[in-house]
């Protein structure tokens, strides 16, 4: 796995790449030290995974998530940070974070973290998702939009929610990846969300799944 390092601290960097290094399936391609810089470097280096924090000077990590976003690139992206409020909590991961975690994580959870991440799972620690889910409180949260859905595709959304690639899916449901993609697709639309992560909070926040 090809893993980007984006945070304005060089020790923290070093510390990252330090651990990184000695695990057999991680190689660090390269390092950035702001949102911009980073951006930049997923371009040209073609990460799988890029690590980011999320309070950085000039471009900072949601605005550089967004900006991904828009470019269409493919690297997913773990935010790795010690920020805990709701406030940061919920725009990164409204803006395509495929994983939040805090920077006291265990170095091994962390590499587990990557590996989970780069194999297509949502990964949230359970205080992350809790203020995600408690934005909404209150809230509707479109619940009638998941009327539409077809019995496949709450079975897919199901699969979503516990945190299943599009690989497992296929696998569970005896479908190929393509069909999930395409169900994936539909539910997203559907339920007018924005990526899995909210596919898999909207699904738990109704029941559906995990």
């Amino acid at each position: 796995m090809r893993v980007l390092l984006v945070d304005d601290h060089q020790v923290v960097r070093r510390g990252l790449r330090t651990f990184l290094e000695v695990q057999d399936d991680i190689e660090v391609v390269g390092e950035a030290s702001d949102g911009a810089e980073g951006i930049a470097a997923a371009e040209q280096l073609h990460p799988d995974v890029v690590l980011m924090d999320i309070k950085m000077p000039g471009m900072d990590g949601i605005e550089a998530l967004r900006k991904l976003r828009e470019l269409a690139n493919p690297a997913r992206v773990l935010v790795v940070t010690s920020f805990t409020e709701q406030r940061t909590v919920v725009p990164a991961l409204r803006a395509g974070a495929a994983g939040y975690v805090y920077k006291d994580i265990d170095p091994d959870a962390l590499a587990g973290a990557i590996r989970s991440v780069h194999a297509g799972h949502v990964l949230l620690q359970p205080e992350v998702a809790g203020a995600l889910l408690a934005q909404e409180e209150g809230n509707n949260g479109g619940q009638g939009r998941g009327t539409s859905l077809t019995d496949r595709e709450r079975e897919v959304l199901a699969l979503i929610a516990d945190g299943r690639s599009n690989r497992e899916i296929a696998r569970a449901l005896v479908l190929s990846e393509k069909t999930v993609k395409t169900h994936v697709s539909n539910i997203l639309m559907k339920l007018d969300l924005a990526d899995r992560t909210q596919a898999a909070l909207w699904a738990v926040r109704h029941g559906i799944g995990a």
